[in-house]
């Protein structure tokens, strides 16, 4: 196409090198456009998903300059049934012809990750339309990679990424609570782990942690009694109490002992905390966990749910007197891990038909069975979840997917 890509990737990337450090989180979608100029685009938009993984929605400048009119147009996108959408689920590179108004352009997009959390997407426009070779995907990758890094650095000293993200006001309950998380996603050879947490504007009580140390996976799910500002400040306290143990090298009975004494003595045992606290080995596939009172964890082997692991069932943290016990179960290569809260299950549609186990069993192995990634099956899980008891959940409901030795690392990236 007589472009020289590798130069203009060069480009695009010393002149977002050479104003990210004192740019404002603000001033990131006129780095997007320019930096898309020096890739050889006509213009240049990054779209960040919102909270619920529905809509894609553009950042853009306030005022445009002229010329870039075309940028004005653009609006949320749809997840599903647009190209955009597919270049985010499926994290590839995709291009959509007729993008500008001689209808002879091209959109190249491009998934922006941070490490294998997807942020959202990235369009490059094109006067004309390109050959999307194996350099240019290469090329497209990369400068959305950069993207991903400007995003996350970005949304530390400034609220414009962040008010973009959000459809709805949060309440302060699910602010608190959304900053405790760690990213959505994390992809290995060894092993994978994605979680989701609904309703976004509103979470309060539920919460996830992992951790990837050396050949140990640590995983935990937690769902804290009751609503509210109480609820938020008891998970927060359990998952506190689960990281201080965890970096102290505590075993994970001694590290379950302490969740449980700190949560005791800053709210007494007239409240408490349902868990699972468990690790992976990513060696042998030895999944070992203490189970506080909390729903049983499923076992989905060949896109199937083989087994309900709900043995050694201890009471909930704060109420718990004496050592807890533990259980244990090999996995084989390929099984997935599926935590939830009761919030899942008992998500009632109009009829106060709950969504109940058989249904959340049914999505997880069709889901399974086709091969997708753990984010993007948690992802139609929650919109599953949502659309029965339409999009006004009644409880928090929170999953965590992990599969040992998993394709996801090959899935998860473009």
């Amino acid at each position: 196409m007589g472009r020289d890509l590798g130069q203009e990737l060069l480009a695009a990337l010393r002149l977002l090198l050479g104003e990210s450090n004192t740019a404002r989180a603000d001033d990131l979608p006129a780095l997007v456009r320019l930096a898309g100029h020096e890739f050889g685009a006509s213009f240049a938009v990054l779209y960040v998903v919102d909270y619920d993984q529905v809509q894609l929605l553009p950042l853009l400048e306030e005022g445009p300059l002229a010329g870039e009119k075309l940028l004005m147009a653009r609006g949320p996108l749809p997840v599903e049934g647009t190209v955009a959408g597919r270049s985010f689920t499926d994290v590839s590179v995709e291009t959509s012809t007729g993008a500008i108004d001689s209808g002879t352009g091209c959109s190249v997009w491009a998934p922006v990750l941070d490490g294998t959390d997807r942020l959202g997407v990235l369009e490059l426009v094109f006067d004309e339309a390109i050959e999307i070779d194996e350099g240019t995907t290469v090329d497209v990758k990369l400068l959305a990679a950069m993207m991903a890094e400007l995003v996350m650095s970005r949304s530390l000293v400034g609220d414009f990424i962040e008010r973009a993200r959000r459809r709805l006001p949060m309440l302060l309950e699910a602010e608190l609570q959304w900053k405790l998380l760690p990213p959505l996603t994390f992809a290995s050879p060894q092993v994978s782990i994605a979680g989701v947490l609904a309703p976004t504007h509103e979470v309060a009580g539920d919460s996830f942690d992992y951790a990837v140390n050396g050949d140990i996976a640590h995983l935990c799910i937690v769902d804290a009694m009751g609503h509210g500002l109480d609820a938020t400040l008891m998970s927060a306290v359990a998952i506190g109490a689960l990281r201080n143990a965890r970096r102290s090298g505590l075993d994970l009975v001694d590290t379950t002992r302490s969740m449980n004494k700190h949560l005791a003595a800053q709210f007494g045992e007239s409240k408490f905390v349902t868990a699972i606290i468990g690790e992976l080995d990513t060696r042998s596939g030895v999944w070992r966990w203490v189970n506080a009172g909390h729903p049983a964890a499923l076992v989905v082997r060949g896109g199937r749910v083989v087994k309900t692991l709900d043995s050694h069932i201890n009471p909930p943290l704060s109420l718990q007197h004496e050592t807890p016990d533990l259980g244990e179960e090999r996995l084989e290569r390929g099984d997935r891990l599926l935590l939830y809260t009761d919030g899942v299950i008992e998500a009632r549609d109009a009829d106060g038909e709950f969504f109940g186990i058989s249904r959340l069993v049914d999505l997880v192995s069709r889901e399974g069975a086709s091969g997708r990634p753990a984010a993007e099956t948690l992802r139609r899980l929650n919109l599953a979840i949502l659309a029965h008891q339409a999009g006004l959940l009644q409880d928090d409901a929170t999953t965590l997917l992990v599969e040992w030795s998993s394709a996801d690392a090959r899935n998860v990236q473009p």
